[in-house]
């Protein structure tokens, strides 16, 4: 069966959509005309090169001398409440057990409607700075006048896979590159031995989303994150199997690259392809290397005993804490640890009944966190490295139903915290409501915790761009990003 075209010219077009399309590509004209006066087509509109950016020791030059050299993100995964942790509401107090009249949106999902909900924990202050913090984590505490509490943080989704994804990577969507992944391709790599970028999840399971949370996106994927087990080796299929001598697995090693090299050759854009040839000369330096570091044995008992190490409960925790220092002190750049994993009260997603869950999960890692803290103080590691302390969003202030004790998601006001490398630590920046539903007074949006993280790395967010799709693409995106300049010491 034939098309009918009304009107039909030769070209098989009916004239109307013939003049449309004759016309639209004659506007374009003018568009190439201004696009090469700004010199667009200097560079091609491709993605970057794929070379391994790990090869390049060093990486970019800085725009702003800092002392910060590297990042850990120790990520609360299902999202913890703040009401219970940082952002005390005596008001709430008051209220407890009535219903909410106010005008923010409450709840997600159709999920039931409790009534106001004091917390469970009792706020105490702490440190010459008087910050006030909850009894879950009393070992963190002692540390209070480091901390930048960042109480009015909002994001865009309420959702926990879309969640962990806009605070990985600034966006809700896939196929971004995440914050360790542009910290990697923007300050390269101080080893040759380890991977530049670590990442360890919870033995419950990984965050909703999996693995794009630490992916890199349309960045070449020698960028992504490396998953590290925090037991045995680090990596499946690390050791050489048995009886394949060293020189054998240099020769094979070096066929396979020279085999390989060929193929990129052909094809450069295939940065897959590029990362798994860094990989496999990656691995066999980590054979020794990579097992060594994991190997917390050969620390002392006394430190073994300061993270937790020889408790059940904050062993897991505690372990993947001391791991990070030694990745730390091994000159990787970014390592992000995860608290919590699979679905609802497996992560800090209490909505059945936030009082265990959070006694549950703050008991696995306040002990660990202080820890390290203690520890990067104690080895000269504290000013050159940041902490980011938080999940990927908080809960309300109401009950989730009627007699029980859970919270809901909440996405308007909640907080997290900054401490280490560049940081004004002992105060807390931005307010919510007396309730604790909404910030109202120094919002931060996830981008611009994005934009500060970057500054403390040595960065201008709006200058560190990856171009990709004809655009110059930034981890926070086109909209207006603010640094927040209280945080910076």
């Amino acid at each position: 069966m034939h098309r009918f075209i009304p009107n039909p010219t030769p070209c098989g077009q009916s004239r109307r959509s013939f003049l449309w399309e004759a016309g639209g590509g004659f506007a374009a004209l003018g568009l190439v005309d201004l696009l090469g006066r700004d010199g667009f087509f200097s560079h091609p509109a491709t993605a970057a090169t794929t070379a391994a950016p790990q090869a390049a020791i060093g990486g970019k030059p800085l725009h702003f001398p800092v002392k910060a050299k590297h990042c850990i993100f120790l990520f609360m995964n299902g999202g913890p409440s703040q009401v219970d942790t940082f952002d005390p509401k005596p008001t709430l107090d008051k209220h407890d057990g009535e219903a909410y009249a106010g005008k923010v949106k409450v709840g997600s999902n159709g999920r039931p409607i409790g009534y106001l909900m004091k917390s469970p924990f009792a706020f105490r202050q702490y440190g010459e700075s008087g910050l006030p913090i909850s009894d879950l984590f009393q070992h963190t505490a002692q540390h209070a006048d480091d901390l930048c509490v960042l109480r009015a943080m909002y994001t865009d989704t309420a959702a926990h896979s879309s969640g962990c994804l806009q605070m990985n990577t600034g966006s809700p969507l896939t196929g971004k590159p995440c914050l360790g992944s542009w910290l990697n391709y923007g300050l390269g790599s101080l080893n040759e031995n380890l991977p530049n970028f670590v990442v360890m999840t919870d033995p419950r399971g990984g965050p909703i989303g999996g693995a794009p949370n630490w992916g890199a996106g349309y960045m070449p994927a020698a960028n992504q994150g490396t998953l590290f087990r925090s037991k045995g080796s680090p990596l499946l299929d690390l050791t050489t199997p048995n009886g394949i001598g060293a020189r054998t697995q240099r020769h094979s090693l070096d066929l396979l690259a020279k085999l390989n090299d060929e193929h990129t050759a052909r094809h450069p854009e295939q940065s897959e392809l590029a990362a798994r040839i860094m990989s496999y000369e990656l691995a066999y330096r980590m054979q020794t290397s990579a097992a060594d570091v994991v190997d917390v044995g050969r620390e002392t008992a006394q430190t073994q005993a300061m993270y937790g190490l020889d408790d059940p409960l904050t062993a897991d925790f505690g372990r993947k804490c001391l791991i990070s220092r030694r990745l730390i002190e091994q000159g990787v750049r970014f390592v992000q640890i995860y608290s919590g994993g699979g679905h609802i009260e497996a992560t800090w997603d209490g909505h059945s009944d936030c009082i265990t869950n959070h006694k549950t999960h703050a008991g696995e890692t306040d002990k660990p966190i202080a820890a390290l803290m203690t520890d990067l103080k104690q080895r000269g590691l504290w000013d050159e490295t940041l902490i980011i302390w938080g999940g990927e969003f908080g809960r309300t202030a109401t009950s989730e139903g009627v007699g029980k004790p859970g919270r809901d998601h909440n996405w308007l006001g909640f907080s997290m915290w900054l401490a280490g490398g560049g940081v004004k630590g002992g105060q807390a920046i931005g307010v919510t409501d007396e309730l604790g539903f909404e910030g109202v007074e120094d919002r931060t949006h996830v981008s611009d915790l994005h934009a500060t993280v970057l500054r403390l790395m040595g960065f201008d967010h709006r200058r560190l761009s990856y171009f990709y799709n004809g655009l110059d693409q930034r981890l926070t995106g086109v909209e207006e990003r603010h640094i927040i300049e209280k945080a910076l010491a």
